[in-house]
Formats: C-alpha cells, sequence, structure tokens
C-alpha cells in the first residue's frame, strides 16, 4: 500500500491545481482509474455555508407520502471516503483475516479549501490528521452512535432489531452475524476499528487532496496547528506562451 497523499496545492487561480491532482497525482501516484473505479474518488468544495455536517453527515427531514416527518442520516463527504477506504481494505481480505492483496486506493478531494471555515468543517476530524509512518492516524476520535451506525452500514453492515428496537446482531459478509461487537472486532481488526467506544482512524488507503488560491487566503483564516498536518506544495504559472485570446461578434454594429 503506497504511503498516503496529504497535501494541499496552492498558488495563483488558474495555474491547474486541480487538474494536477485529477490528471497526475489520482492516476499517478494513487494508481485510481476514474472511468473504472469512480467510487473511489469523492470530490467536494468549500465554500462559507458548507459544515461539518455536510462534511461529516447530518440527519435530513423527509416528508413521507402519508404526510408523516421521518428523519434519515445522510453521511457526508469524509464518512462516505472514509468508509470507502475501509470496505477496499475489508475486501483484500478473507474470512480468516488473511490478506490477499492490496487495498485499493481512495482520494478524498477539497476545492478551495480555505474558502470554508476549515477549523469548524473538520471538527474532531482534525486530530485524525497526524500519520504515522504506516499511514494510519496517529490518534483516534470516538464517533456518536449516529455517525457510527451510518459507518458500518456503508462498509456493508447490515442490521437485525429486537422487538424493542435495539440491534441484536450484525451482519457483515464474508462473516456470520454475530451478536456483540467485540466479536465482530475480532474478525476485522485489520481496520483497527475500536467498535465498543467507537473509536476511529483514517487508514492508509485514505489520501486528503485540496486545492488553494492564494488570492482568496483572506476569506477564512487557517491557523498554524491545521497548516502544519498538510504537505505543501506551490503550483506556478507556466512560462509557456499562453493561447492567443479569441473574442465573440456580441456587440458588433453592422456598418450598413
Amino acid at each position: 500500500m503506497n504511503q498516503p497523499v496529504h497535501k494541499i496545492l496552492f498558488g495563483s487561480p488558474g495555474t491547474g491545481k486541480s487538474h494536477r491532482i485529477v490528471s497526475e497525482i489520482i492516476p499517478n501516484h494513487l494508481g485510481i482509474d476514474e472511468c473504472t473505479n469512480p467510487e473511489n474518488i469523492i470530490k467536494t468544495v468549500f465554500h462559507p455555508e458548507y459544515t461539518y455536517g455536510d462534511f461529516m453527515g447530518k440527519l435530513i427531514p423527509i416528508t413521507m407520502r402519508s404526510g408523516k416527518v421521518e428523519y434519515n442520516y445522510y453521511e457526508g463527504h469524509f464518512l462516505k471516503a472514509l468508509s470507502q477506504a475501509y470496505k477496499n481494505i475489508k475486501e483484500a481480505y478473507d474470512k480468516e483475516g488473511k490478506q490477499l492483496n492490496q487495498p485499493k486506493n481512495v482520494a478524498l478531494v477539497i476545492d478551495k479549501i480555505n474558502r470554508g471555515n476549515s477549523s469548524a468543517i473538520f471538527g474532531t476530524v482534525f486530530q485524525l490528521l497526524d500519520r504515522d509512518e504506516d499511514g494510519w492516524s496517529s490518534y483516534g476520535i470516538n464517533l456518536t452512535v449516529i455517525e457510527f451506525l451510518k459507518l458500518l452500514e456503508l462498509i456493508g453492515t447490515k442490521f437485525s432489531y429486537d422487538d424493542r428496537g435495539n440491534i441484536n446482531e450484525y451482519k457483515l459478509q464474508p462473516y456470520e452475524g454475530v451478536a456483540k461487537l467485540e466479536t465482530l472486532q475480532k474478525k476485522i481488526e485489520f481496520l483497527r476499528f475500536d467498535l465498543v467506544n467507537r473509536i476511529i482512524k483514517i487508514p492508509p488507503n485514505l489520501s486528503i487532496l485540496a486545492t488553494m488560491n492564494t488570492s482568496d487566503n483572506s476569506i477564512y483564516f487557517m491557523d498554524s496547528a491545521f497548516k502544519r498536518r498538510w504537505d505543501w506544495e506551490f503550483v506556478n504559472w507556466d512560462e509557456s506562451k499562453p493561447n492567443t485570446a479569441t473574442y465573440g461578434q456580441g456587440g458588433i454594429l453592422d456598418e450598413n
């Protein structure tokens, strides 16, 4: 498994930062083919109205045909990318816990990272950005129950409920249904979950790539603690001659 890329590309607008991510870093370094595995690339754009709920997940009310209102929890971009990375790791192991192949990489791409309040958007995820030499997060964070259950669901877990609405069985292929989280954890130790305490880490097959325009530096301040957790790459203007400008015909008066 390659070391994860954890980088912010910065420079003037129009210097090809997003293009470099899509055409060079993702296919060449991470080995992700967007045409073959589009699910392994999750893209988002930060803006002033973007929140932690958009990033991790949030409850959204839905009005049913009967007029009854129900609340469903929808995953955000980070939770979607994280679950896909875990899912790829799970698929690289057999049910005895033996690794069969290298897990496929996943890329979370954040465009205009400084156009949103990054501290508020990342929230507790900020703690996961430090990585050890093996690519896993140095520290874990506790998820809420609703976040944790959604994460389990996204990696393929199905739940059975008793008469009181409590979960009495977890079913995750290729494993048999189990009643206790401790039992399920033993089967998927390679995911480094702490299922009982709902503690998760970013795995090494999840890379986070972002872009930032230097001319937008005053939109939201990024503190030093946040900045130091990223590799920074300056993207300069292409020194080759620019294309000849072309103009439309609008506004030209007919001489006749």
